[in-house]
């Protein structure tokens, strides 16, 4: 069973949070992210696919630019491929000590053939995230970790900037638990959606509904269904929900979630109105 531990403190080590850090990736989390750990005192050189997104803070014009000369590597990117290509840009100049802290959800058997590619003397540190832009940019955020324990150590400074972090466990650990939160919120999300369609359906009134089902076991669903400050694309969470496998449930939801590309980039909670219009 995984080790799963909250931290212990938030107070930054000042000798570790001087380490020069590389930021690649600068979409909605990740420029948040970034400009916390600069604003923390971080020497920050960033990098993004498409340039002109780095906000006043220091940006490399490629990913081995970004990296060189770096101690600690984040990488927030959008999934599995993203993360594979960037890492083919940048890997060979990653010199030995250097840390790499992936943040993406790109799931454990992406994350294994990440480690099974590092150069000599290089560590890795799996840390999907949970959370919205709003708590990206004010440290709310949960950081679920997955490494070696001394990895995780070096890590935990940098990652309690961004979060509350959640040992995990071994290598891996992390990304394998971020598929098994994310998989029940994104397909519950889908649920309340459906029922409340077939709410309408049958001529139930859908406050009455909503309220109903907000006052039971449900309510954290529900609230997350109607929410309208979260921003998670659909296209994002269908992706999510093909790193848990061929689940018959998890399937069945990425279905309904891609079967309306007009919501893709819109906040997770647009299937509720989609699915109320089909």
């Amino acid at each position: 069973m995984p080790d799963i531990r909250l931290s212990p403190g938030s107070r930054l080590p000042s000798v570790v949070a001087m380490e020069k850090i590389a930021f690649l990736g600068l979409g909605r989390m990740g420029l948040p992210m970034a400009r916390r750990l600069a604003d923390a005192g971080h020497p920050l050189t960033v990098w993004n696919r498409s340039p002109g997104r780095a906000d006043g803070l220091t940006e490399a014009a490629t990913p081995a630019e970004a990296v060189r000369g770096a101690a600690v590597v984040v990488t927030m990117l959008s999934g599995p491929e993203a993360v594979t290509e960037v890492a083919g840009r940048f890997a060979a100049e990653l010199a030995p000590g250097t840390l790499w802290i992936d943040m993406s959800s790109i799931g454990p058997a992406a994350t294994s053939g990440l480690r099974a590619g590092l150069p000599d003397g290089v560590a890795l540190v799996d840390a999907p995230v949970m959370g919205s832009v709003g708590p990206a940019a004010t440290g709310g955020l949960v950081v679920f970790a997955g490494g070696e324990d001394a990895d995780l150590d070096r890590a935990q400074p940098v990652l309690e900037r961004l979060g509350r972090v959640r040992r995990c466990g071994g290598p891996g650990s992390g990304a394998a638990l971020k598929v098994v939160v994310i998989g029940a919120i994104v397909a519950s999300v889908t649920v309340v959606g459906e029922v409340l369609a077939v709410a309408e359906e049958l001529g139930v009134p859908q406050e009455l509904a909503r309220e109903v089902l907000a006052a039971g076991p449900l309510a954290g669903v529900v609230a997350r269904a109607h929410s309208a400050d979260s921003d998670f694309p659909v296209r994002l969470a269908a992706k999510d929900l093909a790193l848990a496998g061929g689940g018959r449930v998890l399937s069945a939801a990425r279905e309904v979630l891609l079967a309306d590309p007009s919501i893709a980039e819109e906040d997770l909670s647009a299937v509720v109105g989609s699915l109320r219009q089909r």
